[in-house]
């Protein structure tokens, strides 16, 4: 007789099941993936030999809790260098990929049911974290220049009347995924002063700063902040590749330190290695590199958008990152057509619902990313998917 498991599983686990990944179209507008014909091989090898030369013994033994000190230290420069946030390597805590750091906030400071608070439409990745740690997420809307303050001011005020502090506002600042909108200064310093007056931090996700195509680039919310409110995480798995998953976080000392009680895991001692001695010497170059091919990429997937959707829907333009939000006809439902827009014509893209924080908004809106295929693939792929979307009524004629 089988041993029954589900006789013993614990119950505040949401009820999943293994997932099979979805078949990639060859004009894939699905996943944000960096152009993939520029990823540095061949430095990264280089860099990894240098660094096994100079230190590859200490493979032998476990590194610092909080991740390899040299790529920490780089991290703290290099955020002080273009985000104005001014920290030492004991303020760095390395994770896989950025995810890993936001999920360690969350283990910090949630309890099931407590309220976060997202933008209406935000990533989902992090919105399945705040999902698994059962909280309550109250989305705000936003215009072209990011969440409204009022309305977040009015949801946070909402939330406290009713006896329930929101923990956190999470905010993609820069290039937000998937709208595509940079917040202005004036607007982070407007929603600063709402979650100061508050008493709510901020988790600020950074992740996409350095893929600014156009345009002066804001400084990070937590250099506007001085109340010491806002915690911070970014990544390298849209500057070299996503493989590599390393990110990190900086934070309040009580968060760090509470954050490094829940962490699981150690970085890969490997990856840090060679990521810093790739990072010293050819990230800044590779930034530029990969910044002025995924431009042409964003204008032919924009150009491509007006040629062939028209007046029929409507788009952002984003000066960086690689999301294009898109908005069909009113009242469409785009999640049924996902599936067949990969099988029948070759074009992947996501369903807003992907990211929306109750799952059920955004049936009418697309997220595009340009980063994967080449300029004239994303010229072809829109038309098929324009061509797909009009003779399922979707778009107009």
């Amino acid at each position: 007789m089988a041993f029954e498991f589900q006789n013993i599983l614990a119950n505040h686990i949401p009820e999943t099941s293994r997932v099979t990944p979805a078949r990639k179209g060859k004009y894939d507008f699905a996943v944000a993936y960096p152009d993939p014909v520029s990823l540095p091989h061949t430095e990264i090898l280089e860099c990894l030999k240098e660094a096994l030369e100079e230190s590859g013994s200490e493979l032998a033994v476990y590194p610092h809790p909080q991740g390899n000190t040299p790529l920490r230290q780089y991290i703290a420069e290099k955020i002080g260098r273009d985000r104005d946030i001014n920290v030492s390597e004991d303020e760095i805590i390395l994770g896989n990929g950025s995810g890993q750091p936001i999920d360690m906030i969350c283990a910090v400071l949630l309890n099931p049911g407590d309220i976060a608070i997202t933008d209406s439409f935000v990533y989902g990745g992090t919105l399945n974290t705040l999902r698994r740690h059962f909280a309550d997420i109250r989305g705000v809307d936003s215009d072209e220049k990011g969440m409204d303050p009022e309305k977040l001011d009015a949801v946070i005020g909402e939330a406290i009347k009713s006896g329930r502090k929101p923990k956190f506002v999470y905010l993609i600042a820069t290039f937000q995924n998937p709208q595509g909108w940079t917040i202005p200064e004036d607007r982070r310093k407007e929603l600063l002063a709402v979650t100061q007056k508050h008493g709510v931090p901020i988790l600020e996700d950074d992740c996409y700063a350095d893929n600014r195509y156009d345009g002066d680039l804001p400084t990070s919310m937590a250099n506007l902040d001085d109340t010491n409110s806002v915690m911070y995480v970014g990544s390298f798995s849209k500057t070299i590749a996503p493989g590599m998953s390393l990110g990190y976080m900086t934070a309040p000392k009580l968060i760090l330190d509470r954050a490094m009680g829940v962490k699981s895991g150690r970085v890969s001692e490997f990856t840090a290695m060679a990521v810093e001695k790739y990072a010293r010497k050819y990230l800044d170059s590779h930034i530029e590199e990969i910044n002025s091919i995924q431009r042409t990429k964003r204008d032919a997937m924009l150009a491509s958008l007006g040629e062939n959707f028209g007046t029929s829907a409507e788009w952002s333009n984003p000066d960086g990152g690689l999301y294009i939000w898109v908005k069909l006809k009113e009242g469409s439902d785009i999640v049924a057509l996902n599936e067949r827009s990969v099988s029948e014509i070759d074009v992947g893209f996501h369903p807003g619902t992907n990211y929306s924080p109750t799952g059920k908004t955004g049936q009418d809106h697309i997220r595009l990313c340009y980063g994967y295929n080449e300029p004239e693939d994303i010229t072809e792929g829109i038309s098929r998917l324009a061509n797909f979307l009009h003779k399922e009524g979707v778009l107009d004629s």
